[in-house]
């Protein structure tokens, strides 16, 4: 089996890793497909070392099927289809005292904290596993972590069939949740200055407008008859898109941050005030997400060969990420890690 161990300073080596045995509560899995996101090229980058033991295989959204059941493991057998949710809570804390696992403070996001899904054979704890459809297409099955990312963010945004919405940036979380909200019934803008993901969303039946050539307040404003947004997703994690994030939504709508923020921001606070807008923070996923998700990959609810850019060899990691650096048009590239 091989795997791609993150080494640090922008380079991934590929080298043989020896299968884990799974322990008690564990489960050996033999990864199929692992998507690369954007959490995995900010490692590339260098802005987790403080999280990672190099090296260490990265790596997080998956597709794969059992290989080995621990002791102590029910509900799976050997060639069954999963897929995991990586959080690993502590379980001991006031957020998982209530049962909010995916904000626990000590969480073990595996894929970060813990070896991930870039090789062939991953022991994960049995807890962060849901089954798979047999007839489900492998490929489009590691789209379902992103795709359960934006469920939440859309569960948690209130979204209906009656709102106007607005996603600032279309990555593929925010091309996601366009989508997941269109799905809702909503109306729905994208907002983003990418020619290629400015096309692609088209393409694929969106509204779509560059912020840097029109007024983008006033554009939702006649669209809404000045009512503005019902609810706004800023998707970007820029400085400009959190300052314009406050001027596009009504009173009483909903603010949803998805978008990281590397440093603190100019927020308007009076607009949020005055408004009285809710603003909702999201971060990562709950297992009705992942639920979710497995059910719009097997309804084939979504476009997702045309969101898959490429599939490539594990071989191909560090090329991938130096591409991705230097801004190539991808949506989403799948590393294939076992035959």
């Amino acid at each position: 089996m091989k795997g791609a161990f993150y080494q640090g300073n922008k380079r991934f080596s590929v080298g043989e890793v020896r299968p884990q045995p799974p322990g008690l509560g564990q489960v050996r899995l033999k990864v199929a497909y692992s998507g690369i996101c954007g959490t995995d090229y900010h490692v590339y980058l260098g802005h987790m070392d403080q999280r990672i033991k190099t090296p260490q295989v990265i790596g997080h959204e998956m597709s794969g099927e059992v290989a080995e059941v621990g002791e102590g493991v029910e509900g799976y057998k050997v060639g069954d289809k999963v897929v995991v949710r990586p959080l690993d809570p502590c379980r001991k804390c006031p957020a998982c005292e209530l049962e909010h696992y995916n904000i626990c403070p000590d969480l073990n996001f595996i894929g970060i904290d813990s070896p991930g899904s870039f090789q062939g054979s991953w022991t994960v704890p049995a807890h962060t596993l849901h089954h798979l459809p047999d007839t489900i297409d492998m490929r489009q099955a590691a789209m379902i972590e992103p795709i359960a990312v934006a469920a939440h963010d859309v569960r948690l945004g209130l979204v209906t069939r009656k709102d106007y919405v607005v996603v600032l940036g279309a990555g593929p979380i925010g091309m996601l949740e366009a989508l997941l909200a269109k799905i809702k019934g909503a109306r729905v803008l994208v907002s983003e200055i990418n020619q290629f993901r400015v096309n692609l969303a088209r393409e694929l039946g969106m509204e779509v407008v560059n912020p840097r050539e029109i007024d983008l307040p006033k554009y939702v404003e006649e669209q809404t008859g000045t009512a503005a947004a019902d609810a706004v997703f800023e998707v970007t994690g820029a400085p400009d898109a959190a300052e314009m994030m406050t001027k596009l939504v009504r009173t009483r709508g909903r603010i949803v941050i998805v978008g990281i923020f590397a440093e603190p921001v100019k927020v308007d606070l009076r607009q949020i005030q005055w408004r009285e807008i809710s603003v909702f923070g999201v971060r990562n996923y709950g297992p009705e997400d992942f639920e979710a998700a497995i059910s719009l990959v097997t309804a084939k609810a979504l476009p997702l060969d045309r969101l898959i850019s490429d599939i490539r060899p594990l071989e191909q990691v560090q090329a991938t990420f130096e591409e991705i650096e230097r801004g190539a048009n991808f949506m989403k590239v799948l590393l294939k890690c076992s035959e």
